[in-house]
């Protein structure tokens, strides 16, 4: 225990002791793979839609697709509490594969899009890919959708990559990079990936309508995607002068609590 919470949180030396609470997160990780393979039983891996708005219309264009998981009493829990534990517990490609399908038969006979996250991991895992393209293939199947391939992970194999998005366009689905602008991002990747849209980062978002130094980058960000005919979202509008402000720069979407 002592070791791993070392190696986790980059100490040279741990010694175990009862303040780090390292049994209490112990316990709270296997109770929570219990709660975990229990939902997955009992179809309480569920499905949240966020709207995405159009800017100059105002009017929803797609939904994005965010796991929950319900619990026994009803309690909404949230991916935060539960994705990284299902990784640890080899319950994840479940998961995705439940939300890949619940999305695409949500969407089946509606004339609206919709857009679900994937993990380089996903897109390695022949399982994941197979499910889509099959979805995608099928033409009773709602194929206005979007994939968001998480940018902060880093794209270091990206043959794998490239092969999948080539697959995806080739079928009729879209592309679009997550999380653009957290930490180090690299402009080279949407150069390559051929991507229809970029969603900007929450961090550079939330304080967006008073931190000049985030409208700069947005500023950049923007001007670069509309030169090569890429279209941009905000994510964590939650508030009236965020929204203005993001409008004003001259994004084409919006999503958030605000909205």
């Amino acid at each position: 225990m002592a070791l791993k919470y070392a190696k986790e949180n980059r100490k040279p030396v741990v010694y175990y002791k009862a303040e780090l609470q390292i049994k209490e997160l112990y316990e709270t990780n296997i109770l929570m793979t219990k709660k975990i393979k229990d939902a997955l039983k009992n179809g309480r891996i569920t499905v949240y839609y966020q709207p995405i708005f159009n800017n100059k219309t105002g009017e929803i264009e797609r939904y994005e697709s965010l796991v929950r998981m319900i619990d026994v009493d009803g309690t909404v829990i949230t991916p935060s509490q539960f994705l990284e534990i299902s990784k640890k517990a080899r319950l994840y490609s479940e998961i995705a594969k439940k939300v890949i399908k619940t999305s695409f038969e949500n969407f089946k006979d509606m004339n609206v899009g919709f857009s679900i996250n994937l993990s380089v991991k996903d897109i390695q895992n022949r399982e994941i890919t197979e499910l889509i393209f099959e979805y995608l293939s099928n033409k009773n199947h709602n194929r206005n959708v979007v994939f968001e391939i998480l940018e902060s992970e880093g794209i270091e194999n990206f043959q794998e990559v490239s092969g999948f998005i080539k697959e995806v366009k080739a079928l009729g689905g879209k592309i679009s990079i997550d999380d653009f602008g957290s930490g180090y991002s690299n402009f080279e990747y949407i150069l390559k990936m051929d991507v229809d849209f970029i969603k900007i980062d929450s961090s550079l978002i939330k304080n967006i309508d008073s931190d000049i130094y985030s409208q700069i980058i947005v500023e950049t960000i923007v001007g670069f995607a509309q030169k090569l005919g890429i279209q941009t979202i905000a994510e964590f509008v939650h508030t009236e002068d965020v929204y203005e402000t993001v409008k004003n720069l001259g994004i084409d979407y919006s999503q958030g609590f605000f909205l």
